[in-house]
Protein backbone atom coordinates (compact mmCIF):
# COMPACT_ATOMS: atom_id res chain seq x y z
CA UNK A 1 0.00 0.00 0.00
CA UNK A 2 1.42 3.54 -1.16
CA UNK A 3 1.43 5.92 1.45
CA UNK A 4 1.01 9.51 0.70
CA UNK A 5 2.73 12.33 2.06
CA UNK A 6 2.37 13.25 5.13
CA UNK A 7 2.04 17.23 5.62
CA UNK A 8 3.13 18.62 9.04
CA UNK A 9 0.87 21.07 10.89
CA UNK A 10 3.52 23.78 9.16
CA UNK A 11 3.11 23.00 5.29
CA UNK A 12 5.44 20.60 5.19
CA UNK A 13 5.32 17.57 3.31
CA UNK A 14 7.78 14.86 3.61
CA UNK A 15 8.16 11.29 1.49
CA UNK A 16 6.82 12.88 -1.84
CA UNK A 17 7.85 11.32 -4.80
CA UNK A 18 6.54 12.14 -8.16
CA UNK A 19 8.55 10.16 -10.08
CA UNK A 20 6.76 7.13 -8.78
CA UNK A 21 3.94 5.92 -10.88
CA UNK A 22 1.69 5.11 -7.96
CA UNK A 23 2.55 7.79 -5.94
CA UNK A 24 1.57 9.88 -8.77
CA UNK A 25 -1.53 8.61 -9.36
CA UNK A 26 -3.03 8.50 -6.09
CA UNK A 27 -1.82 11.65 -3.84
CA UNK A 28 0.77 13.36 -5.43
CA UNK A 29 -1.42 14.69 -8.43
CA UNK A 30 -3.37 16.14 -6.20
CA UNK A 31 -0.81 17.36 -3.83
CA UNK A 32 1.33 18.96 -7.25
CA UNK A 33 -1.81 20.43 -8.60
CA UNK A 34 -2.55 22.31 -5.54
CA UNK A 35 0.80 23.99 -5.05
CA UNK A 36 0.50 24.58 -9.45
CA UNK A 37 -2.34 26.90 -8.82
CA UNK A 38 -1.06 28.53 -5.60
CA UNK A 39 2.36 29.02 -7.25
CA UNK A 40 1.03 30.78 -10.21
CA UNK A 41 -1.33 33.15 -8.40
CA UNK A 42 1.61 34.69 -6.51
CA UNK A 43 4.00 34.68 -9.33
CA UNK A 44 1.46 36.13 -11.66
CA UNK A 45 1.06 39.29 -9.00
CA UNK A 46 4.36 39.38 -8.45
CA UNK A 47 5.49 39.72 -12.38
CA UNK A 48 2.44 42.38 -12.13
CA UNK A 49 4.68 44.51 -10.03
CA UNK A 50 7.68 43.43 -11.13
CA UNK A 51 5.88 45.22 -14.62
CA UNK A 52 4.28 47.96 -12.99
CA UNK A 53 6.52 50.92 -14.05
CA UNK A 54 6.03 49.60 -17.77
CA UNK A 55 2.50 51.24 -17.20
CA UNK A 56 3.07 54.20 -14.86
CA UNK A 57 5.56 55.59 -17.16
CA UNK A 58 2.84 56.00 -19.80
CA UNK A 59 1.04 58.33 -17.11
CA UNK A 60 3.93 60.39 -16.86
CA UNK A 61 3.35 64.11 -17.87
CA UNK A 62 3.72 67.72 -17.04
CA UNK A 63 0.09 67.80 -16.67
CA UNK A 64 0.37 65.56 -13.14
CA UNK A 65 4.07 66.67 -12.07
CA UNK A 66 6.08 63.70 -13.03
CA UNK A 67 7.99 65.11 -16.06
CA UNK A 68 10.63 63.22 -17.52
CA UNK A 69 12.23 62.22 -20.81
CA UNK A 70 11.75 59.17 -23.03
CA UNK A 71 14.96 57.88 -21.74
CA UNK A 72 14.87 58.71 -18.02
CA UNK A 73 11.46 56.89 -18.31
CA UNK A 74 12.87 53.85 -20.00
CA UNK A 75 15.45 53.75 -17.13
CA UNK A 76 12.50 53.15 -15.12
CA UNK A 77 11.64 50.08 -17.06
CA UNK A 78 14.92 49.00 -16.87
CA UNK A 79 15.85 49.09 -12.99
CA UNK A 80 13.05 46.77 -12.25
CA UNK A 81 14.05 44.57 -15.07
CA UNK A 82 17.98 43.85 -13.92
CA UNK A 83 16.82 43.61 -9.80
CA UNK A 84 14.70 41.18 -11.14
CA UNK A 85 17.46 39.16 -12.96
CA UNK A 86 19.96 39.15 -10.44
CA UNK A 87 17.98 38.03 -7.60
CA UNK A 88 16.59 34.84 -9.56
CA UNK A 89 20.05 32.87 -8.60
CA UNK A 90 19.67 33.27 -5.09
CA UNK A 91 15.97 32.77 -4.89
CA UNK A 92 16.19 29.31 -7.17
CA UNK A 93 18.76 28.37 -4.32
CA UNK A 94 16.52 29.77 -1.18
CA UNK A 95 13.38 27.95 -2.29
CA UNK A 96 15.90 24.50 -2.03
CA UNK A 97 17.15 25.49 1.86
CA UNK A 98 13.24 26.90 2.94
CA UNK A 99 11.19 25.41 1.07
CA UNK A 100 8.34 26.23 -1.65
CA UNK A 101 5.32 27.55 1.06
CA UNK A 102 7.78 29.38 3.53
CA UNK A 103 9.76 31.48 0.54
CA UNK A 104 6.46 32.14 -1.37
CA UNK A 105 4.88 33.86 1.81
CA UNK A 106 7.81 35.54 2.60
CA UNK A 107 8.47 36.98 -0.53
CA UNK A 108 4.72 37.66 -1.24
CA UNK A 109 4.27 39.25 1.92
CA UNK A 110 7.72 41.46 1.07
CA UNK A 111 6.37 42.99 -2.39
CA UNK A 112 3.57 45.10 -0.56
CA UNK A 113 6.23 47.25 0.76
CA UNK A 114 7.44 48.29 -3.02
CA UNK A 115 4.00 48.97 -3.94
CA UNK A 116 2.37 50.54 -0.93
CA UNK A 117 6.07 53.37 -1.63
CA UNK A 118 4.64 53.06 -5.34
CA UNK A 119 0.68 53.95 -4.27
CA UNK A 120 2.04 56.87 -2.57
CA UNK A 121 4.55 58.28 -4.01
CA UNK A 122 3.19 58.95 -7.41
CA UNK A 123 0.75 61.04 -5.92
CA UNK A 124 3.26 63.63 -5.17
CA UNK A 125 4.07 65.81 -7.89
CA UNK A 126 7.84 67.06 -7.96
CA UNK A 127 8.82 63.65 -6.74
CA UNK A 128 12.41 63.15 -7.95
CA UNK A 129 13.85 60.66 -10.10
CA UNK A 130 15.71 58.78 -7.88
CA UNK A 131 13.27 57.94 -5.65
CA UNK A 132 11.40 56.53 -8.44
CA UNK A 133 14.53 54.60 -9.32
CA UNK A 134 14.96 53.25 -5.64
CA UNK A 135 10.90 52.09 -5.52
CA UNK A 136 11.60 50.67 -8.87
CA UNK A 137 14.18 48.82 -7.68
CA UNK A 138 12.11 47.00 -5.43
CA UNK A 139 9.64 46.12 -7.58
CA UNK A 140 12.24 44.23 -8.90
CA UNK A 141 11.68 41.59 -6.36
CA UNK A 142 8.83 40.57 -7.89
CA UNK A 143 10.46 39.07 -10.99
CA UNK A 144 13.18 36.95 -8.79
CA UNK A 145 10.01 35.08 -7.59
CA UNK A 146 10.42 33.43 -11.10
CA UNK A 147 13.36 31.54 -9.96
CA UNK A 148 11.98 30.04 -7.04
CA UNK A 149 8.34 29.57 -8.23
CA UNK A 150 9.84 27.50 -11.28
CA UNK A 151 12.30 25.37 -9.03
CA UNK A 152 9.94 24.95 -6.46
CA UNK A 153 7.23 23.74 -9.35
CA UNK A 154 9.79 21.50 -11.01
CA UNK A 155 10.12 19.31 -7.63
CA UNK A 156 6.32 18.52 -7.72
CA UNK A 157 5.86 16.80 -11.13
CA UNK A 158 7.90 14.13 -12.41
CA UNK A 159 10.24 14.73 -15.56
CA UNK A 160 7.52 13.53 -18.39
CA UNK A 161 5.26 16.28 -17.48
CA UNK A 162 7.80 19.13 -16.40
CA UNK A 163 7.27 20.94 -19.67
CA UNK A 164 3.40 21.13 -19.30
CA UNK A 165 3.84 21.95 -15.78
CA UNK A 166 6.35 24.54 -16.08
CA UNK A 167 5.08 26.17 -18.78
CA UNK A 168 1.36 26.49 -16.89
CA UNK A 169 3.31 27.90 -13.89
CA UNK A 170 5.64 30.71 -16.23
CA UNK A 171 2.91 31.41 -18.35
CA UNK A 172 0.54 31.98 -15.49
CA UNK A 173 3.30 34.60 -13.90
CA UNK A 174 3.97 35.92 -17.61
CA UNK A 175 0.12 36.71 -17.90
CA UNK A 176 0.68 39.74 -14.84
CA UNK A 177 2.49 41.71 -17.53
CA UNK A 178 -0.70 41.73 -19.70
CA UNK A 179 -2.81 41.94 -16.73
CA UNK A 180 -0.87 44.91 -15.32
CA UNK A 181 -0.98 46.65 -18.87
CA UNK A 182 -4.86 45.66 -18.84
CA UNK A 183 -5.31 47.78 -15.16
CA UNK A 184 -3.41 50.65 -17.15
CA UNK A 185 -5.90 50.73 -19.57
CA UNK A 186 -8.85 50.49 -17.62
CA UNK A 187 -7.31 53.01 -14.95
CA UNK A 188 -6.55 55.78 -18.58
CA UNK A 189 -10.35 54.90 -19.88
CA UNK A 190 -12.22 55.60 -16.29
CA UNK A 191 -10.40 58.18 -14.13
CA UNK A 192 -7.73 59.87 -17.07
CA UNK A 193 -4.15 59.53 -17.50
CA UNK A 194 -3.06 61.45 -14.10
CA UNK A 195 -4.10 58.92 -11.68
CA UNK A 196 -1.25 56.36 -11.89
CA UNK A 197 -1.80 55.39 -8.08
CA UNK A 198 -4.93 53.86 -9.11
CA UNK A 199 -2.47 50.89 -10.69
CA UNK A 200 -0.81 50.30 -7.13
CA UNK A 201 -3.54 50.38 -5.14
CA UNK A 202 -5.44 47.12 -7.45
CA UNK A 203 -2.54 44.67 -6.04
CA UNK A 204 -2.42 45.83 -2.36
CA UNK A 205 -4.76 43.94 -1.20
CA UNK A 206 -4.78 41.34 -4.14
CA UNK A 207 -0.73 40.72 -2.03
CA UNK A 208 -2.55 40.07 1.09
CA UNK A 209 -4.82 37.84 -0.30
CA UNK A 210 -2.43 35.89 -2.39
CA UNK A 211 0.60 35.72 0.93
CA UNK A 212 -2.57 34.33 3.12
CA UNK A 213 -3.59 31.44 0.49
CA UNK A 214 0.30 30.48 -0.20
CA UNK A 215 0.15 30.11 3.89
CA UNK A 216 -2.85 28.20 3.94
CA UNK A 217 -2.12 25.46 0.48
CA UNK A 218 1.10 24.97 -0.16
CA UNK A 219 3.60 22.37 1.14
CA UNK A 220 7.49 22.70 1.89
CA UNK A 221 9.23 19.69 0.53
CA UNK A 222 11.66 18.08 2.04
CA UNK A 223 14.61 20.00 1.17
CA UNK A 224 17.42 18.00 2.37
CA UNK A 225 20.99 19.28 2.83
CA UNK A 226 21.51 22.24 0.23
CA UNK A 227 25.89 21.15 -1.17
CA UNK A 228 27.99 24.24 -1.47
CA UNK A 229 29.11 24.60 -4.90
CA UNK A 230 26.06 23.92 -6.64
CA UNK A 231 25.75 26.85 -8.66
CA UNK A 232 29.22 27.03 -9.70
CA UNK A 233 28.45 23.50 -10.35
CA UNK A 234 26.02 24.78 -12.94
CA UNK A 235 27.90 27.44 -14.40
CA UNK A 236 30.74 25.05 -15.31
CA UNK A 237 28.26 23.42 -17.33
CA UNK A 238 28.68 24.47 -20.90
CA UNK A 239 24.93 23.53 -21.49
CA UNK A 240 23.90 25.93 -19.18
CA UNK A 241 25.66 28.95 -21.48
CA UNK A 242 24.02 27.63 -24.27
CA UNK A 243 20.29 27.61 -22.63
CA UNK A 244 20.40 30.73 -21.42
CA UNK A 245 21.66 32.33 -24.80
CA UNK A 246 18.40 30.62 -26.30
CA UNK A 247 16.48 31.90 -23.07
CA UNK A 248 17.62 35.98 -23.92
CA UNK A 249 16.54 34.79 -27.21
CA UNK A 250 13.14 34.16 -26.15
CA UNK A 251 12.51 34.97 -22.51
CA UNK A 252 14.29 38.57 -23.28
CA UNK A 253 12.52 38.87 -26.19
CA UNK A 254 9.46 38.48 -24.37
CA UNK A 255 9.35 39.99 -21.55
CA UNK A 256 11.85 43.26 -23.46
CA UNK A 257 8.84 44.22 -25.60
CA UNK A 258 6.52 43.44 -22.84
CA UNK A 259 7.67 46.22 -20.68
CA UNK A 260 9.32 48.70 -23.74
CA UNK A 261 5.87 48.03 -26.43
CA UNK A 262 3.80 50.91 -25.00
CA UNK A 263 6.97 53.43 -24.95
CA UNK A 264 7.83 52.22 -28.93
CA UNK A 265 4.14 52.95 -29.97
CA UNK A 266 3.95 56.21 -28.73
CA UNK A 267 7.70 56.84 -29.84
CA UNK A 268 7.66 55.45 -33.43
CA UNK A 269 3.69 56.56 -33.76
CA UNK A 270 2.87 59.38 -31.27
CA UNK A 271 0.65 56.88 -30.35
CA UNK A 272 -1.67 58.32 -26.97
CA UNK A 273 -1.41 56.90 -23.58
CA UNK A 274 -4.53 55.04 -23.75
CA UNK A 275 -3.99 53.91 -27.21
CA UNK A 276 -0.31 52.51 -26.38
CA UNK A 277 -1.41 50.62 -23.07
CA UNK A 278 -4.49 49.07 -25.05
CA UNK A 279 -2.13 47.79 -27.81
CA UNK A 280 0.25 46.99 -25.31
CA UNK A 281 -2.33 44.48 -23.77
CA UNK A 282 -2.76 41.73 -26.72
CA UNK A 283 1.22 40.72 -27.11
CA UNK A 284 1.68 39.86 -23.39
CA UNK A 285 -1.43 38.18 -22.91
CA UNK A 286 -1.47 35.52 -25.89
CA UNK A 287 2.61 35.40 -25.53
CA UNK A 288 1.98 34.05 -21.89
CA UNK A 289 -1.22 31.41 -22.58
CA UNK A 290 1.48 30.19 -25.87
CA UNK A 291 4.31 29.25 -23.11
CA UNK A 292 2.01 26.07 -21.65
CA UNK A 293 1.76 25.38 -25.46
CA UNK A 294 4.92 25.44 -25.85
CA UNK A 295 6.33 23.26 -23.14
CA UNK A 296 3.69 20.81 -24.20
CA UNK A 297 5.31 20.82 -27.97
CA UNK A 298 7.94 20.25 -26.65
CA UNK A 299 6.66 17.16 -24.18
CA UNK A 300 5.49 15.70 -27.01
CA UNK A 301 8.29 16.80 -30.14
CA UNK A 302 11.26 17.26 -28.15
CA UNK A 303 12.58 20.62 -26.95
CA UNK A 304 15.31 21.30 -29.48
CA UNK A 305 13.02 21.07 -32.43
CA UNK A 306 9.95 23.51 -31.10
CA UNK A 307 13.64 26.01 -30.06
CA UNK A 308 14.51 26.02 -33.69
CA UNK A 309 11.05 26.17 -35.25
CA UNK A 310 10.50 29.37 -32.94
CA UNK A 311 13.79 30.85 -33.78
CA UNK A 312 13.49 30.65 -37.22
CA UNK A 313 9.66 32.11 -37.15
CA UNK A 314 11.07 35.33 -35.27
CA UNK A 315 13.68 36.07 -37.82
CA UNK A 316 11.07 36.29 -40.40
CA UNK A 317 8.49 37.93 -37.90
CA UNK A 318 11.54 40.66 -36.83
CA UNK A 319 12.04 40.74 -41.21
CA UNK A 320 8.45 41.95 -41.31
CA UNK A 321 8.93 44.27 -38.32
CA UNK A 322 11.70 46.61 -40.80
CA UNK A 323 8.96 46.23 -43.39
CA UNK A 324 6.34 47.80 -41.33
CA UNK A 325 8.44 50.49 -39.68
CA UNK A 326 10.04 51.75 -43.13
CA UNK A 327 6.83 51.65 -44.40
CA UNK A 328 5.39 53.49 -41.53
CA UNK A 329 2.52 51.03 -40.90
CA UNK A 330 1.17 51.09 -37.51
CA UNK A 331 -1.27 48.01 -38.25
CA UNK A 332 1.40 45.79 -40.08
CA UNK A 333 3.68 47.20 -37.08
CA UNK A 334 1.49 45.85 -33.99
CA UNK A 335 0.18 42.74 -36.02
CA UNK A 336 4.06 41.64 -36.32
CA UNK A 337 4.86 42.38 -33.19
CA UNK A 338 1.50 40.55 -31.40
CA UNK A 339 2.84 37.55 -33.75
CA UNK A 340 6.68 37.94 -31.77
CA UNK A 341 4.77 37.39 -28.87
CA UNK A 342 3.26 34.52 -29.33
CA UNK A 343 6.43 33.17 -30.96
CA UNK A 344 8.56 33.97 -28.02
CA UNK A 345 5.93 32.68 -25.11
CA UNK A 346 6.07 29.27 -26.92
CA UNK A 347 9.89 29.47 -27.30
CA UNK A 348 10.13 30.13 -23.43
CA UNK A 349 8.02 26.84 -22.85
CA UNK A 350 10.01 24.93 -25.13
CA UNK A 351 13.71 25.98 -23.45
CA UNK A 352 12.70 25.60 -19.93
CA UNK A 353 11.49 22.13 -21.17
CA UNK A 354 14.94 21.54 -22.46
CA UNK A 355 16.89 22.18 -18.59
CA UNK A 356 16.12 19.10 -17.38
CA UNK A 357 16.35 16.65 -20.29
CA UNK A 358 19.66 18.21 -21.23
CA UNK A 359 21.25 17.98 -17.35
CA UNK A 360 19.30 14.02 -17.21
CA UNK A 361 20.87 13.18 -20.73
CA UNK A 362 24.58 14.78 -20.19
CA UNK A 363 24.88 12.98 -16.68
CA UNK A 364 24.13 9.88 -18.64
CA UNK A 365 26.74 10.43 -21.19
CA UNK A 366 30.17 8.66 -21.68
CA UNK A 367 32.99 11.30 -19.88
CA UNK A 368 29.98 12.45 -17.85
CA UNK A 369 32.13 11.40 -14.61
CA UNK A 370 31.51 8.85 -11.71
CA UNK A 371 28.07 8.54 -10.00
CA UNK A 372 27.02 10.09 -6.89
CA UNK A 373 27.81 7.81 -3.36
CA UNK A 374 24.46 6.43 -2.70
CA UNK A 375 23.62 5.15 -6.10
CA UNK A 376 20.47 6.14 -8.67
CA UNK A 377 18.63 7.90 -5.76
CA UNK A 378 21.80 10.38 -5.27
CA UNK A 379 22.17 10.98 -8.53
CA UNK A 380 18.67 11.91 -9.29
CA UNK A 381 18.93 14.15 -5.87
CA UNK A 382 22.22 15.86 -7.69
CA UNK A 383 19.85 16.21 -11.18
CA UNK A 384 17.31 17.84 -9.34
CA UNK A 385 19.37 20.14 -7.58
CA UNK A 386 21.59 21.37 -10.56
CA UNK A 387 18.55 21.55 -12.70
CA UNK A 388 17.89 24.47 -9.85
CA UNK A 389 20.69 26.01 -9.99
CA UNK A 390 20.31 25.68 -14.15
CA UNK A 391 16.67 27.29 -13.74
CA UNK A 392 18.02 30.49 -11.64
CA UNK A 393 20.68 30.96 -13.54
CA UNK A 394 18.45 30.81 -16.98
CA UNK A 395 15.78 32.53 -15.66
CA UNK A 396 18.14 35.30 -14.44
CA UNK A 397 20.10 35.33 -18.27
CA UNK A 398 17.15 35.78 -19.71
CA UNK A 399 15.37 38.99 -17.70
CA UNK A 400 18.98 40.51 -18.36
CA UNK A 401 18.17 39.71 -21.83
CA UNK A 402 14.78 42.02 -21.29
CA UNK A 403 16.90 44.96 -19.99
CA UNK A 404 18.89 44.68 -22.65
CA UNK A 405 15.97 44.72 -25.58
CA UNK A 406 15.22 47.85 -23.38
CA UNK A 407 18.61 49.43 -23.91
CA UNK A 408 19.22 48.57 -27.23
CA UNK A 409 15.39 50.10 -27.96
CA UNK A 410 16.85 53.73 -26.07
CA UNK A 411 19.99 53.87 -28.09
CA UNK A 412 17.98 53.38 -31.31
CA UNK A 413 15.60 55.93 -30.75
CA UNK A 414 17.95 58.41 -28.88
CA UNK A 415 20.56 58.17 -31.74
CA UNK A 416 18.53 57.56 -34.94
CA UNK A 417 14.91 58.68 -33.93
CA UNK A 418 14.05 55.05 -35.03
CA UNK A 419 13.53 51.31 -34.16
CA UNK A 420 14.89 50.25 -37.00
CA UNK A 421 18.77 49.64 -36.17
CA UNK A 422 16.74 47.53 -32.94
CA UNK A 423 15.01 45.35 -35.28
CA UNK A 424 17.99 44.10 -36.98
CA UNK A 425 20.11 43.31 -34.15
CA UNK A 426 17.00 41.18 -32.66
CA UNK A 427 16.76 39.62 -36.34
CA UNK A 428 20.62 38.45 -35.83
CA UNK A 429 20.48 37.46 -32.38
CA UNK A 430 17.44 35.27 -33.44
CA UNK A 431 19.33 33.59 -36.55
CA UNK A 432 22.30 33.08 -33.85
CA UNK A 433 19.99 31.04 -31.95
CA UNK A 434 18.86 28.98 -34.47
CA UNK A 435 22.12 27.92 -35.86
CA UNK A 436 22.99 27.03 -31.97
CA UNK A 437 20.07 25.14 -31.81
CA UNK A 438 20.69 22.90 -35.31
CA UNK A 439 25.05 22.68 -34.08
CA UNK A 440 24.12 21.79 -30.68
CA UNK A 441 21.22 20.14 -30.31
CA UNK A 442 19.87 18.82 -33.27
CA UNK A 443 22.89 17.21 -35.08
CA UNK A 444 22.79 13.95 -36.41
CA UNK A 445 25.86 12.83 -34.08
CA UNK A 446 24.18 15.04 -30.29
CA UNK A 447 23.53 11.31 -29.11
CA UNK A 448 21.78 11.01 -25.28
CA UNK A 449 23.39 13.90 -24.29
CA UNK A 450 21.40 16.31 -26.82
CA UNK A 451 18.76 18.53 -25.75
CA UNK A 452 16.19 16.67 -28.26
CA UNK A 453 15.90 13.45 -26.67
CA UNK A 454 13.04 11.63 -28.46
CA UNK A 455 10.10 11.73 -26.22
CA UNK A 456 9.62 9.24 -23.83
CA UNK A 457 6.18 7.90 -23.79
CA UNK A 458 6.21 6.32 -20.09
CA UNK A 459 2.85 4.19 -19.77
CA UNK A 460 0.09 6.23 -17.28
CA UNK A 461 -1.57 4.81 -14.80
CA UNK A 462 -4.69 3.10 -15.30
CA UNK A 463 -6.66 4.25 -12.83
CA UNK A 464 -7.31 8.26 -11.88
Amino acid sequence: MTSGPRRAPRGQATGYDPERAAFWNGPGRRVARRNLLLSVLTEHIGFSVWSIWSVLVLFMSPRNGLDFTPGEKLLLVVTPTVVGALLRIPYSHAVLRFGGRTWTVLTTGLLLIPTALTWYFVQRPGTSLWVFLVIAALTGSGGGSFGSSMTNIARFYPRRHQGWALGVNAGGGNLGVAVVQAVGVVVIATAGDTSPSLVAAVYLPLLVLATLLAAAGMDDLDPGPVPRGVIREGLRQPDTWWICLLYVGTFGSFIGYGFAFGLVLQAQFGSSALQAASCAVVGPLLGSLARPLGGRLADRWGGARVTAAVFVLLSAGTAVLLVASARSSAALFVTAFTVLFVLTGAGNGAVYRMIPWVLARRSHAPGAGAPEPGGAEADALRAQRLTAAVIGVTGAAGALGGAAVNLVFRAAYDRHGSGEPAFWAFLLCYVLCAVVVRVRYLRPDAGPAGGDPEPVREPEPTHV
